[in-house]
């Protein structure tokens, strides 16, 4: 899986049969995502802590720890860059 910018456009480059197979952004999704940096960050926080909770159900402690650290990195991040786009565009 390859991840790459396209004339300005985020795109999603996957092998599927050896074709390329390419998801493209929709318009408003993009320009959500052009004034929220943290969101994906921050739905990625949640998948995570829901697959370590997953986890924790089945007894896997020390993979579900280990999930839930990095998610909670990812929130970090997420908020951090939340921040900066509400100083840059809470203008507005």
């Amino acid at each position: 899986m390859l991840f790459y910018l396209k004339k300005g456009r985020p795109s999603i480059r996957v092998k599927y049969k050896g074709r390329d197979v390419t998801f493209k952004l929709s318009g408003r999704l993009r320009g959500y995502l052009k004034e929220n940096w943290g969101a994906p960050f921050i739905i990625a926080f949640m998948v995570m802590l829901m697959a370590a909770a997953g986890y924790l159900c089945y007894g896997l402690e020390s993979i579900a720890n280990d999930i839930a650290v990095y998610a909670y990195y990812s929130l970090v991040i997420g908020v951090v860059l939340q921040l900066i786009c509400y100083l840059k565009y809470g203008e507005r």
